[in-house]
């Protein structure tokens, strides 16, 4: 009795688990129904939207036909599932359809993006060089405008460049002595310019004025990079390019050049207009073009040029970077080449010697493209000095006064480690040669040219 009692609830067990099983398998196969009908009505919707699109895009003749068939499939209950999962399948292809057209849209939108930063990059080099050709004009007009015009423009110049300079350093949270600094700057170009036998020893003075100011003005010590930026900013901003303004002041005619009959005539209006103005005038006016102005006009053509040479040759020819053989250098400016800076030096010989020539170098031919070549190497370690520090301060440009080229310090970086040895050639080095020249011209019974 106990078994077969037993066997009676075994098969009881196994009916209740059958019909569980059967009515699982419903509940999956109504919701399989349900998810095809709702992906029906999906690809119904996007059929609909695919059929709005074909008056503006080249679809498959089936695709709205497809769609069109969908949607009536969805109004009246289909027939049987092969149907429902055919209709799911045509919607399907209407759907990938409409994907397909969409991709087209985002790339022809994307294409055309495309196509506008290319011809903006395009217009911004037409754009930088006709600001630099104005500029140029510019500044050949204010080289030669007179000692007292160039030497306040300049000092005007290096007081901005020095704002973007402390400006830089105190984003990085160090807060160097800025008015004393920039005082001291200023001092710099104004001794260049009326007492340049004192002009050398204005950076120690107010270096020491610096530390006084450090000492009685700050509540808190100081720290060494807040002495050093101070330091820094009149040495690198003040000392070394007032010594543009000493070069300016050399010579005092045009009898060395070749261009003196060819500017006679303004020499003579500018003298005449002179005399008519008032005493206080005349001097600020006085003599505009003399020997170093002309020397300040080459050097400075020599170093932009020598700046786009350096562009285009490492654009067109550029392999090697410059941090294979000075790795700080590649770090402060990944996109310099070896070969950009040869093709520099290559156009800023060429032009130191056409200057050369007319500024009655000796042995114009040899002592211009050497000329040259210093100036493209100091030059680019003006630029590279002044890349290194903005990328230690994390920023890209110094300001943001000169439209499309940043600020003061973005343009004259490569003009300021340049006046020194400017000063050295104007001054000393050509002079030399002149009378080693004349010695030897004299010494075989020839005529100095």
């Amino acid at each position: 009795g106990t078994a077969t009692t037993t066997t009676t609830m075994t098969a009881e067990v196994e009916e209740a688990r059958t019909r569980l099983l059967k009515a699982c398998g419903e509940l999956m196969g109504a919701m399989e129904r349900a998810e095809k009908k709702a992906a029906a009505a999906t690809a119904a919707a996007n059929a609909t939207e695919a059929a709005t699109l074909s008056s503006s895009t080249t679809l498959t003749e089936e695709g709205p036909m497809v769609g069109t068939n969908a949607a009536a499939a969805l109004v009246a209950e289909p027939m049987s599932t092969d149907a429902t999962i055919s209709g799911v399948e045509a919607s399907a292809e209407v759907a990938l359809t409409t994907t397909e057209v969409k991709d087209l849209a985002d790339a022809d939108a994307e294409t055309s993006s495309a196509s506008a930063d290319v011809a903006a990059k395009k217009k911004k080099p037409r754009r930088s060089v006709l600001f630099g050709a104005v500029m140029g004009a510019l500044v050949a007009c204010w080289v030669f405008s007179g000692n007292y015009i160039f030497t306040a423009v300049f000092t005007a110049m290096t007081i901005l460049g020095q704002l973007e300079y402390y400006r830089m350093c105190m984003s990085s949270g160090i807060y160097p002595a800025r008015r004393i600094s920039v005082v001291g700057a200023a001092s710099m170009f104004v001794t260049a310019l009326f007492a340049p036998e004192l002009h050398q020893i204005c950076l120690p003075l107010f270096g020491i004025g610096a530390m006084i100011w450090f000492l009685t003005m700050r509540r808190q010590v100081s720290t060494i990079p807040e002495i050093a930026t101070t330091f820094t900013g009149m040495f690198y901003l003040g000392y070394v390019p007032s010594f543009w303004v000493r070069i300016r002041l050399l010579g005092g005619g045009l009898e060395p050049t070749r261009i003196a009959p060819l500017v006679a005539p303004l020499l003579g209006f500018i003298g005449k207009t002179a005399d008519s103005l008032p005493n206080f005038l005349p001097k600020a006016v006085h003599l505009p073009i003399t020997e170093g102005s002309v020397f300040i006009f080459w050097t400075w053509l020599c170093i932009a040029f020598a700046d786009v040479g350096g562009y285009f040759f490492g654009r067109a020819f550029g392999k090697t970077k410059l941090g294979r053989i000075a790795p700080a250098a590649g770090v402060a400016s990944p996109n310099k080449t070896v070969e950009g800076f040869l093709g520099g030096c290559l156009v800023s010989s060429v032009l130191a010697a056409a200057g050369a020539w007319v500024m009655r170098w000796p042995l114009w031919y040899l002592s211009g493209p050497i000329h040259g070549v210093y100036l493209a190497l100091l030059g680019l370690v003006g630029d590279l000095t002044a890349s290194m520090l903005k990328r230690d301060a994390g920023i890209k440009d110094f300001g943001d006064l000169i439209p499309e080229h940043g600020g003061i310090m973005d343009r004259v970086d490569s003009y300021v480690f340049t006046a020194p040895y400017g000063w050295l050639v104007c001054a000393y080095v050509i002079p030399w040669l002149r009378r080693v020249a004349a010695g030897a011209a004299a010494a075989a019974g020839v005529p100095v040219p």
